[in-house]
């Protein structure tokens, strides 16, 4: 693991000099990156600062019950009021488009654990061997001995249990095992925080898998199982984009696959891929998705492209 004590007490030093900071999710928001800028937006506020969470999408619905935050629209924002910006897992997938939006004066901060990041910032703390971008935020709130209260340690472990399938992958290391111990000592629930972001599916969501599985396919040649999914079979199962999630991972446990690809169609022609595989069967995803202009982990990447999805005897393809 990377010594970040400089970084750490870099990050502390700005935001004890900085009134209004701004937090940033990335686009299409899972439990790490929602959960990291509550944790620190619930921190800024008990030391009487004003922060404000931005995404370019709402707060996933799966959180309703256990927060009453929102995010705000990047475009309602006035950037210049922001003396600090904090951006919070997956920097790459919106914040670097903010960043020549602030001004010169606006002190700008990366806590990451995907490889990789190619954006600048003043503040970079990034940790690839780290489970979460929560995990990190964990071990910076404990070197800078911040109280982490029971909200907190909710927030932080949403993000560990999203990025860890429930303890169930690979990063799943003795050190998040000991971090999550702390969190519920802290008051963090894991059995509610499952309910709510895994177990409690709305019957649009179990829809909308069912035609997922529907539709898969397995490549015998390399072990891959994949399937396709819609704008109209969003639509037609009153769904939304964020109940793919966890499409990739289930079909990752069909026995004699060796990874998995998850392809949706969204609007303008763009078509999002996922992707996802286990230390064990020995195929590093993210050599895949970097070949599309993605990237990600070597057992859990993604990428964008631009096309069309088409049926073929041997299974998906983008045109």
């Amino acid at each position: 693991m990377k010594d970040f004590s400089t970084e750490f007490n870099t990050l502390s030093y700005v935001i004890a000099k900085s009134k209004n900071i701004l937090l940033f999710a990335h686009s299409g928001p899972d439990g790490d990156t929602a959960g990291s800028v509550l944790a620190f937006k619930d921190y800024l506020t008990s030391i009487g600062k004003q922060a404000t969470i931005a995404c370019v999408d709402p707060i996933p619905s799966f959180l309703e019950t256990l927060t009453n935050q929102t995010f705000s629209l990047p475009q309602d924002l006035d950037f210049s009021i922001f003396d600090a910006a904090i951006g919070c897992d997956s920097v790459e997938r919106g914040f670097q488009n903010v960043l020549p939006q602030l001004p010169e004066k606006t002190v700008t901060a990366i806590i990451d654990h995907h490889p990789d990041i190619t954006t600048k910032a003043d503040v970079v703390i990034i940790d690839a061997k780290r489970s979460s971008t929560c995990e990190v935020i964990y071990e910076y709130f404990v070197s800078q001995e911040i109280h982490i209260s029971k909200n907190i340690a909710t927030y932080l472990m949403i993000g560990i249990l999203s990025d860890t399938g429930n303890f169930q992958h690979a990063n799943t290391s003795s050190r998040v095992m000991e971090i999550s111990s702390d969190l519920m000592k802290k008051g963090a629930s894991v059995s509610k925080i499952i309910e709510a972001t895994f177990a409690n599916k709305k019957l649009s969501t179990l829809k909308l898998w069912g035609r997922a599985f529907e539709k898969a396919k397995i490549n015998p040649l390399n072990g891959l199982i994949t399937t396709v999914l819609t704008e109209a079979d969003i639509e037609e199962c009153n769904a939304s984009t964020e109940d793919i999630g966890q499409v990739a991972s289930i079909l990752n446990t069909v026995p004699g696959t060796k990874f998995s690809l998850v392809l949706s169609q969204r609007d303008k022609g763009i078509i999002k891929g996922s992707l996802r595989s286990e230390e064990y069967k020995g195929v590093d995803v993210s050599q895949i998705a970097h070949q599309f202009g993605g990237g990600g982990h070597k057992l859990a990447s993604g990428f964008e492209v631009k096309g069309k999805i088409i049926e073929t005897e041997s299974g998906w393809e983008i045109v």
